[in-house]
């Protein structure tokens, strides 16, 4: 639903898509999850039990960084940057370890970010989420702290005060079990801490007084543990957005002496934030330990913001507070195209201008670069980028295509760029970008593009680093071009001359293939490198220049080991369907050395491996997998790869395939009632063993038929039998529907949707986006739905015009239109009324679950028909989501 600006935050990510798409319904079975809560259902958790736990584990810890050299001079490395963002479209059915869907978040400006809150939870589902694994593990690469989300929602959106008393709940030894248990998913998950949102009504100041208490006990218990408060709830327990730190709010940063969150999070509404400066400094705290919010959840870089009353002078230099972003996803979210959302985000995060060291524009959106200084976490060696995001079209490993099937892991996201971009040319640079049609390792690449001569060359500025080279140390780039005899230099910065670019000669470009060049950097032994860079010249002009840099990497020489194969590897669950298709859940013991990540293969029949996934966990999940032909064993294969992407040895494990099946015939039409001379499209839903297949129609024309999904005419009124037989090497199925096509003259018999496009009124709804006619328009695309929020209950009236008659209504829930199954309508009644006074109860139904209803009644002469939902949801969201309202009759 579209919410009005006061609860924009409130909102999270749990009324959205619950399904999957691209994994076939064989796999979701065997699905690992991202977990989420209500209080009590948190204290029944236990790790062991969770068998989906084991995949939801962080394995990369977090990273050290550092600001090093300023690009910028507005830029200022006092104030911090956190993210609210939604990194997953919905609370539930978040897949643990990614999917096999291209299309996805995969966020890559670590390097402005202090803190990430991964925004998730809803009435519906659950309000306590942690971050999913590839989340803490792409923020823990970069050096950044990734938080869950506690989010108690307004009563409005399904909030219940009952939660809040159980989250607070205080045991007579002094404990808090709530809090208890948050600190233990935090150290089995491997996150860093916790935003507590609380904005449910019926507070009274003991619970404002608990809340504080609550929080002191989990810093006392682990200091470590991040806890983030939000402007909402103050000191008397009520819901009071202050916008500012205020005498109502501090108790829930400071304590006297003793600090209670680590930081504040404050409303939207402010115009300037010296008074809760002012106040930090007061209670002793930093004034960069509140963050000033700015919701661009609706309008991201065009949204309007006092910037100066935040950062005076348009610059970071003079800070008042650190800077807050609800929704920065929004970059994703609202592009239609990954080339989209790729604009959307350097804009965002880099300004109009696309290059962090020249942010002057008249646009008051200036970039965050504009304010804070660029963090790296690139001070240990070795260090290895393939410019890999995380997602890809297809997964390529050392030049070699494994799989043209599209993924997202952002376990695996290299770290990207710490200047995107950062060009320096005496004539017009070349333009560097991420690119997802080629790729060394991963699904992208580096490709540098543009017209090249003497006068251009062009040197890209990428990556701020702190390390420190030796006698052994050596620097590799990988790269392919179709243009032979280009020069190709790699630019180096050392501390003792952080602005004088260091040239090493990587030679001339060769023919279009994958080429490595090595550079031994012995002669810098001692000294410590502060930035990468790559150049690009040639002394003849190439009109259309382009180049790929698929990895880039600085190593010591006698540091890397092959590793050794993994033990104990097992697949400990399966999932057979259809005798063809299966997932496999894999687990082996962890490996003491320096482990990058896990490959997991599959072995074909041929010989050929197939590349199914990698992860830095000790257990995977391997999706579906299809049978090669009536292969009786598969053979699944996990390799460890070090720091430089080499691989170790390998180990081995298979599973047997069942007994191959004979197919199973099913199939269904377009229609089953048709008037005499009508037409009857079939569509065959066997099983995909079927090798034949074979219709029969008796009554119809053809009487017979072995298309896959053939159509049919029928002539004479009657009611006909329709037979499938499909067939393989196995054996054969026969399906007999003997009542199935009904050729009539009857009206009833041919009655259809007669509600669409008619009058509809409603109790209420939440936008003009949302209102009642978009439950009556045919469709259940583009988010068409009327939506009601509040206590309830919700009523939705149809005029159909005149008095009709009606036999059956079919209502399309959330679900039908990609939202959680959590939020489908459980209790509803229909009425019909012919005059609109007066009304009659003809359907009542109490503990719907499903997407889509069907409700036949005895045929009533009517003019209006009202759906009036008693409770909206599975759990405590009180909203009603209708996609459509569908009314089957024959109008007068």
């Amino acid at each position: 639903m579209t919410i009005p600006f006061r609860f924009k935050m409130l909102v999270a990510t749990g009324v959205l898509a619950a399904s999957v798409a691209g994994l076939a319904p064989s796999s979701q079975a065997q699905q690992p999850y991202s977990s989420y809560w209500y209080p009590k259902d948190l204290l029944t958790w236990s790790s062991s039990q969770d068998k989906d736990a084991p995949f939801n584990r962080a394995s990369i810890p977090l990273a050290d960084r550092f600001s090093g050299q300023k690009v910028n001079p507005k830029a200022s490395v006092d104030p911090k940057v956190m993210a609210l963002s939604i990194m997953n479209p919905h609370t539930s059915n978040t897949p643990s370890q990614g999917s096999n869907e291209f299309n996805t978040f995969t966020f890559g400006y670590w390097q402005y970010v202090d803190k990430l809150v991964t925004w998730g939870g809803s009435a519906g589902e659950g309000i306590i989420v942690p971050p999913s694994p590839d989340v803490i593990d792409a923020g823990h690469k970069n050096g950044v702290p990734v938080l869950g989300t506690i989010f108690f929602p307004p009563t409005a959106y399904g909030g219940q005060y009952e939660w809040v008393k159980e989250f607070i709940q205080q045991n007579p030894d002094g404990t808090f079990p709530v809090a208890d248990k948050l600190l233990e998913v935090a150290n089995y998950y491997g996150f860093d801490g916790w935003f507590i949102n609380q904005e449910t009504k019926g507070g009274t100041p003991e619970d404002a007084l608990q809340m504080q208490t609550l929080i002191q006990y989990m810093k006392d218990k682990k200091d470590d543990m991040q806890i983030v408060w939000y402007d909402s709830m103050t000191n008397k327990g009520n819901i009071d957005w202050q916008n500012a730190l205020t005498d109502s709010n501090q108790m829930f940063l400071q304590n006297k002496t003793e600090k209670v969150a680590d930081n504040m999070f404050l409303n939207f509404w402010w115009k300037d934030m010296q008074p809760s400066r002012d106040k930090a400094i007061t209670l002793g705290r930093s004034p960069y330990d509140l963050y000033a919010g700015i919701d661009v959840q609706a309008n991201g870089y065009d949204t309007k913001v006092s910037w100066d009353g935040l950062f005076p002078g348009g610059t970071g230099n003079n800070a008042k507070v650190s800077l807050g972003l609800y929704a920065p996803d929004w970059t994703f979210s609202s592009s239609k195209t990954h080339d989209e959302y790729y604009m959307k985000e350097n804009k965002f995060w880099v300004g109009p201008n696309g290059t962090p060291n020249n942010t002057e524009t008249t646009d008051a959106w200036k970039g965050i670069s504009n304010y804070v200084v660029e963090q790296s976490a690139i001070n240990q060696l070795p260090f290895s980028t393939h410019f890999n995001t995380g997602n890809g079209h297809f997964f390529s490993v050392d030049g070699q295509l494994m799989t043209e099937e599209p993924w997202s892991n952002r376990s695996l996201q290299d770290i990207l760029p710490t200047w995107r971009w950062m060009t320096e040319s005496k004539g017009v640079a070349l333009q560097p970008s991420i690119d997802f049609t080629t790729a060394y390792y991963g699904g992208s690449s580096l490709k540098v593009a543009g017209k090249l001569n003497a006068a251009n060359a062009t040197n890209v500025q990428l990556y701020k680093t702190d390390l420190l080279a030796d006698k052994n140390t050596e620097l590799a780039v990988t790269y392919q071009t179709p243009y032979k005899a280009s020069d190709i230099k790699v630019g180096l910065t050392f501390a003792d001359a952080p602005d004088q670019i260091v040239y090493l000669d990587a030679g001339k470009t060769k023919e279009n293939k994958w080429t490595t060049k090595k550079l031994s950097l012995k002669q810098y032994a001692g000294k410590r490198i502060t930035s990468l860079s790559l150049s690009f010249s040639s002394d003849k002009e190439i009109a259309d220049y382009m180049i790929h840099i698929g990895e880039l990497s600085v190593y010591n020489t006698n540091n890397a080991k092959k590793l050794p194969a993994v033990s104990n590897l097992d697949i400990n669950e399966t999932d057979f369907k259809e005798g063809i298709y299966t997932d496999a859940r894999l687990v082996w013991d962890k490996l003491d050395a320096d482990v990058q990540h896990y490959e997991v293969y599959r072995v074909l029949p041929s010989g050929q491996k197939e590349w199914l996934g990698a992860t830095s966990n000790n257990a995977y999940y391997v999706q579906q997998m299809k049978r090669d032909s009536k292969e009786d064993r598969t053979t699944l294969e996990v390799v460890a790869v070090n720091k430089q992407y080499q691989q170790g040895q390998r180990t081995q494990v298979h599973f047997d395939w069942p007994k191959y099946p004979k197919p199973v015939a099913k199939f269904t039409s377009d229609t089953f009632v048709i008037m005499p001379g009508g037409k009857v499209t079939f569509t065959d839903l066997s099983s995909e063993v079927a090798e034949q297949r074979l219709w029969s129609f008796p009554g119809g024309t053809p009487a017979s038929s072995t298309d896959k999904n053939p159509t049919v005419y029928y002539e004479k009124e009657g009611i006909y039998p329709v037979t499938l037989t499909a067939t393989n090497s196995v054996g054969q199925d026969v399906n007999t529907q003997d009542s199935y096509i009904n050729v009539t003259t009857d009206e009833i018999a041919l009655a259809r949707n007669i509600a669409v496009g008619k009058t509809t009124t409603a109790s209420s709804f939440v936008s003009k986006g949302e209102a009642p006619e978009f439950a009556v328009d045919g469709k259940v695309t583009d988010n068409s739905k009327w939506c009601a929020v509040g206590s309830g209950p919700h009523w939705l009236t149809v005029d159909l015009g005149s008095v009709s008659r009606l036999k059956q209504f079919v209502i399309k829930h959330a679900e039908t239109g990609g939202e959680g199954a959590s939020v489908n309508t459980s209790d509803f009644t229909i009425e019909v009324s012919e005059d609109g006074t007066t009304w009659s109860e003809v359907v009542k139904v109490q503990g719907n679950t499903k997407a889509e209803t069907t409700h036949s009644i005895p045929v009533t002469s009517a003019r209006y028909a009202k759906l009036t939902v008693l409770k909206g949801t599975q759990g405590g969201d009180s909203a009603a989501r209708i996609y459509e309202f569908e009314v089957h009759g024959v109008q007068k």
